[in-house]
């Protein structure tokens, strides 16, 4: 597998579950007509307002907030010089704009970018990242960290969370009707008794599936931006190292909130004590493996 075809596969992967999250949405609004008919269906644009506004918010302010939430501090040229002059390489190579640059002080080596849109990105470092990298391999860091600016990843998670955050509302809303006496009191006598324990499966079980989703769009958006990376750097083997590099190093950065945790090259958390299907990252050996094939092909 070239970097294109696993450019093109995740993109098709990332549509797909997308799609998944929009249907999972209808199967809630259905389920909650189908439970506590007209009186449900008022809940489902509240639900999806409230997911909006909270999530949007945080879209457009992400930059500001995750350097509140990692302690990253912004930095000018004259600061660091070499690592401008590796992140213009990056820029030129993909046609991006200079993102801003910040540095978070903690010995666990460790990168994010953030930003809503290439014109507003920003792309940290933490300084034990460039304490034990090369150039090679930090420049695989940054065309990663630049991938997830073209791809565009803030926006796509934004529309993940905001599916979640309206599925997680809409279904603890109405649970909480059903089991504190909304009922549905337009129900007839003819009502299918299976219908509607399907509809209470739904509901309870849609908050998990939301997030499974998630998780697995982030995933896919990680494997996403590694295949993006080598179309710019077209060197495989720099980003393979830095992968390396952070497997085989056991520290982990400070801050390491689990609503940030999937902006960080390497996931944060510890990785036994979350499930694969829940985890924001492939299992970093598997990303390696991914591009040592590349590596064997160019």
């Amino acid at each position: 597998m070239n970097f294109r075809t696993m450019q093109a596969a995740n993109r098709r992967k990332t549509f797909g579950l997308l799609a998944g999250m929009g249907l999972l949405t209808g199967l809630v609004a259905y389920a909650a007509l189908t439970y506590f008919g007209s009186s449900g269906a008022a809940i489902v644009p509240f639900a999806v307002g409230i997911a909006l506004i909270g999530v949007w918010g945080s879209y457009y302010g992400s930059d500001k907030l995750v350097l509140t939430m990692t302690g990253a501090k912004e930095i000018q040229e004259s600061d660091n010089p070499k690592l401008f002059g590796l992140v213009q390489e990056v820029c030129i190579a993909s046609g991006l704009k200079l993102p801003k640059i910040a540095i978070v002080v903690d010995p666990a080596p460790n990168a994010f970018a953030t930003g809503r849109n290439p014109e507003h990105a920003l792309i940290a470092f933490t300084t034990g990242i460039l304490d034990v990298m090369d150039r090679d391999e930090l420049q695989g860091v940054i065309a990663h960290e630049m991938s997830h600016v073209a791809n565009r990843d803030t926006l796509v998670s934004a529309v993940a969370a905001t599916t979640a955050g309206a599925i997680a509302i809409l279904s603890d809303v109405l649970t909480r009707m059903m089991w504190f006496g909304g009922g549905r009191r337009d129900r007839d006598s003819n009502s299918n008794p299976l219908l509607i324990v399907f509809s209470l499966l739904i509901l309870i079980l849609a908050p998990i599936a939301a997030v499974l989703l998630k998780s697995a769009i982030s995933r896919k958006r990680e494997s996403l931006a590694d295949a993006t990376a080598v179309s710019f750097t077209r060197n495989p083997a720099g980003l393979r190292a830095a992968l390396e590099v952070l497997a085989r190093d056991s520290t982990v950065v400070q801050q390491r909130s689990t609503s940030v945790a999937h902006i960080w090259i390497e996931s944060p958390l510890d990785a036994s004590s979350v499930s694969k299907l829940f985890s924001t990252h492939p299992p970093i050996q598997e990303r390696i493996a991914a591009l040592k094939a590349m590596e064997s092909l160019s």
